[in-house]
């Protein structure tokens, strides 16, 4: 796959569908790849004219492993306490990284779609590069607020838990947070099985993953810059999800004015393929 250099690192991409298709970039979540993205998915998006791209975020797949000695999980439990450690990057840099990749591909703006920790960098990229951002679909996220969108504390247990250094054990605990934190009714553990699989075989980076999640910990509240948008949006979010509670949610669509507000019944922390059209159709008519 091609890569491109933006913003000081070197990001890992997929280009799919008409050239000269409007442009949805993708934007993945804390330690998820471009390849966490189903192809079919993806393939929705192809279908009705978009040029799709994906890419690894920073710190995690075959995209720059940022070097930085410091313990990340201390720098984490520093911010959680209050403490003013300061990590490596934010948010905000992310988001950055994602301005640079269009540049990279001569694209003047595109359609943004980010899941999870992807919908933080969509919106920071939104705030920050809003001539960029032609519209905005954040999917189960939130805005930075410590009052909502908070992880069930077993949960938050699980997805801390360091992975085993066996690649059978390693596999068999993706699989298990995948379906810890996934839709209860809706689980697909053969997809998730392939994904972590997909994921392991590419790269492994524990501590940038560590990292990504120190970024999070680490960003200022969006909700104030959210509210001075002016922006086609929509907000996704499951009402099972016990990773970033539905109130995630609710406060992004409340900061996006005029934003549509999908809330999918029985959802998790995962995208299941059910609720894939109704997202479709709602990005394709922004365009």
């Amino acid at each position: 796959m091609p890569k491109a250099q933006a913003n000081g690192v070197t990001l890992d991409y997929e280009a799919l569908g008409d050239p000269a298709g409007p442009v949805l970039l993708l934007i993945s979540g804390l330690s998820a790849q471009r390849v966490s993205w189903d192809d079919e998915f993806c393939a929705a998006f192809v279908d009705r004219g978009f040029r799709v791209v994906r890419f690894d975020n920073r710190d995690v797949g075959q995209s720059t492993i940022i070097e930085d000695p410091r313990p990340p999980m201390e720098l984490i439990a520093d911010r959680l306490s209050g403490g003013d450690a300061t990590p490596p990057y934010l948010l905000a840099d992310m988001a950055d990284d994602a301005a640079g990749l269009l540049d990279a591909l001569g694209v003047e703006s595109a359609h943004v779609l980010g899941s999870s920790m992807g919908g933080m960098i969509a919106q920071s990229l939104a705030i920050g590069h809003r001539t960029r951002v032609r519209s905005l679909t954040s999917v189960m996220s939130t805005t930075g607020d410590r009052d909502v969108g908070k992880a069930d504390p077993s949960v938050f247990g699980a997805l801390i838990k360091p992975l085993p250094d066996d690649p059978d054990e390693a596999l068999t605990q993706r699989i298990e947070l995948s379906r810890t934190i996934g839709s209860p009714t809706m689980f697909n553990e053969a997809k998730a099985r392939q994904r972590a699989m997909q994921e392991a075989e590419r790269a492994a980076s524990p501590l940038g993953v560590a990292r990504q999640m120190l970024a999070i910990v680490s960003s200022p509240s969006r909700s104030d810059d959210l509210r001075r948008l002016d922006i086609p949006a929509l907000v996704v979010h499951g009402d099972e999800d016990r990773l970033i509670d539905v109130s995630g949610g609710e406060r992004t669509h409340e900061c996006l004015t005029g934003s549509e507000f999908l809330v999918c019944e029985g959802m998790g922390h995962d995208l299941p393929e059910q609720f894939w059209g109704p997202i479709v159709e709602r990005v394709a008519a922004f365009n």
